[in-house]
């Protein structure tokens, strides 16, 4: 039989004990993945789509977790039909990598961090296929050339600490493609990517599944993902599928509640079109939206002038500075009181240099930072304490910001504490109001950051950032670690907050489509300096930089129909940003295209 399935997924029941007694993780899941066919198994955090996973590849019994009920149905090449759930883990083993192989999320945490690159590859391959070592090592250099990699042969003898995320991840998918399996399985391995090097590795992957005829099971949380990858979507929610069907139908027509709120969450790059002023989602099940557009105003309250940071590379017997990164290289923009600008560019960048030096988190080489009439840069240790009143941050990752061993409420009161501003029943009851405005329950005060979700972490986050009445805050990526409909919610909840309070974001993050949205002004980043900026309409709908119009065409967009074809996707590498000590690089200079819209002419190395 030709049409037989490569798995077939009945009635998955998958239990995880705990103190509490057992919980299910998935309840009663059914899917095929049919030979030469993706489907993407979409969900948010926790409704068991990676369970799923696991379960087929048998690795959930190693997190604690058992298959206590279903049928993993998966055809050998030439062993016929096996039942993986009743299956040993010695021939587990022969199979894992061999037939089916995996593409886990976290390339740094999947790549052993002692062995090098060659070694690692060459693994399964003598291992499963029997191979000599130079045989293994011929075909580990051509598995890197089929992955697009530069340099292959000096790649083999290099450790993983010495790749970036988009080229570890190249190595997790030539280890996963090595032995030619029948299945692979890939649990959101572009998550954590720049819209570039994701753009690059959906199209490697999806020719590596045209040239091999591998079926895929894509596992991710990203609509516009799906659109580009996806031959057939399986929609998850808490443990159970609600949707499943081809991915033109399911975007055009889907049938289910939480389907359809999945996709109305969703910020597709285009949609604020013609429109002056951002404005905030319209999100599914929300009554009494205040949807109006946030003009803001034209009073400038941040000033920022050739704002320059480098960070020393330091070697040799006596630790000397051999070289500078320069991280951060002549950026001067102001931001309006009210207003929202926007930073964006790929990791390595300088965007959140650039946000910490403003912030004096980092201290910069040189340039002028002026909030609201203070020199924030000539301030002392006293001074810069009382500027910081003004302005507040907040980070990428709202675990590592938030002390675990305090309860919610006194993190939120802790600024108000140490400035003084509140106390007693005062600080109590704006402890109380901020919990409000971030739309959290009061009773979740008492709670402890270990017991709350990531889009509710953040939310505390925000309310801490904003108990001191701030006039500016500084949002790291602050949206780019959690799901779809929660990121709609916080990016409203920023606006609401904008459009009554007048306070201005520096808003800095790689999502083109979330950028789109929020902002009023568009800086474009790449090697240190702005390489284009101006009004958000005009930096989106007229790019002018070869590297904005880059940027532009890599970004996924959440319909099937208007896919990306890997000819389209001709990116150059990035330079490096570590110079020698009498390099000095020219200041930057601008040609203004259109009232307000400036970009750069001074080389920027694109």
């Amino acid at each position: 039989m030709l049409d037989q399935p490569i798995a077939q997924i009945q009635g998955l029941r998958v239990e995880f004990q705990t103190k509490d007694g057992p919980v299910v993780g998935v309840e009663d899941v059914s899917f095929d993945v049919n030979p030469g066919e993706t489907v993407c198994i979409v969900g948010e955090s926790g409704s068991g789509k990676s369970v799923s996973s696991l379960s087929l590849m048998r690795l959930v019994e190693f997190g604690g977790g058992e298959i206590s009920g279903g049928r993993l149905l998966f055809d050998r090449k030439d062993g016929g039909v096996l039942d993986l759930a009743q299956t040993d883990q010695d021939l587990m083993q022969k199979i894992r990598g061999n037939e089916i192989g995996m593409i886990f999320q976290e390339p740094m945490t999947a790549l052993n961090p002692v062995f090098t690159v060659g070694r690692q590859l060459t693994e399964g391959l003598r291992v499963h296929k029997g191979m000599t070592k130079p045989e293994a090592e011929a075909r580990a250099l051509e598995l890197l050339k089929h992955v697009r990699i530069p340099e292959p042969e000096r790649r083999l003898t290099q450790y993983p600490h010495e790749l970036s995320g988009g080229m570890r991840q190249r190595v997790v998918i030539a280890m996963a493609m090595a032995c030619e399996p029948r299945l692979l399985i890939a649990d959101e391995p572009t998550t954590a990517l720049d819209v570039t090097i994701q753009a690059e590795i959906l199209a490697l992957m999806d020719r590596l599944k045209r040239e091999t005829g591998t079926a895929v099971m894509f596992i991710t949380h990203d609509m516009a993902v799906v659109a580009q990858m996806a031959d057939r979507v399986v929609v998850m929610f808490r443990g159970n599928k609600v949707e499943e069907g081809p991915v033109e139908e399911i975007f055009a027509n889907p049938r289910h509640a939480y389907t359809k709120s999945l996709l109305a969450a969703v910020p597709k790059l285009g949609e604020m079109r013609g429109k002056a002023a951002p404005e905030p989602m319209k999100l599914m099940g929300v009554e009494n939206q205040n949807l109006d557009p946030i003009p803001g105003t034209d009073q400038v309250l941040l000033r920022v002038k050739g704002l320059t940071t480098r960070f020393p590379v330091k070697g040799g017997f006596f630790r000397r500075t051999l070289a500078n990164v320069h991280a951060v290289e002549d950026l001067s923009f102001t931001v309006n009181k009210g207003q929202t600008l926007s930073l964006v560019g790929e990791s390595g960048c300088g965007k959140s240099t650039a946000g910490r030096s403003i912030l004096r988190l980092v201290e910069p080489m040189a340039g002028e930072v002026d909030l609201d009439g203070v020199d924030i840069m000539k301030l002392d240790e006293r001074g810069l304490r009382e500027a910081r009143l003004d302005m507040q941050m907040i980070f990428q990752d709202p675990f590592a910001s938030l002390n675990p061993k305090m309860k919610l409420e006194d993190q939120v009161a802790e600024p108000m504490r140490n400035y003084g501003t509140a106390s007693g029943t005062d600080l109590a009851d704006r402890v109380a109001n901020l919990f409000d405005r971030v739309e959290l329950p009061r009773s979740f005060m008492r709670r402890y950051p270990h017991e709350m979700s990531g889009g509710q972490r953040q939310r505390i986050a925000i309310a801490r950032a904003l108990a001191l009445n701030p006039k500016l805050i500084i949002a790291d990526e602050a949206v780019s670690a959690l799901d779809v409909s929660v990121q709609a919610q916080v990016l409203n909840l920023m606006m609401e907050l904008q459009s009554e309070l007048g306070i201005s974001f520096l808003f800095i993050s790689h999502d083109m489509a979330v950028v789109e949205r929020v902002s009023h002004h568009v800086g474009v980043m790449y090697l240190g300096r702005i390489v284009e900026m101006g009004p958000r309409s005009r930096v989106f709908e007229n790019p002018q930089h070869a590297y904005t119009q880059t940027l532009m065409k890599a970004v996924p967009i959440a319909d099937p129909h208007r896919r990306k074809s890997e000819k389209d996707l001709n990116f150059k590498p990035i330079p490096s940003p570590i110079h020698n000590l009498d390099y000095d690089p020219a200041p930057s200079e601008y040609k203004e295209v259109e009232p307000g819209h400036f970009v750069l002419t001074t080389d920027s190395g694109y």
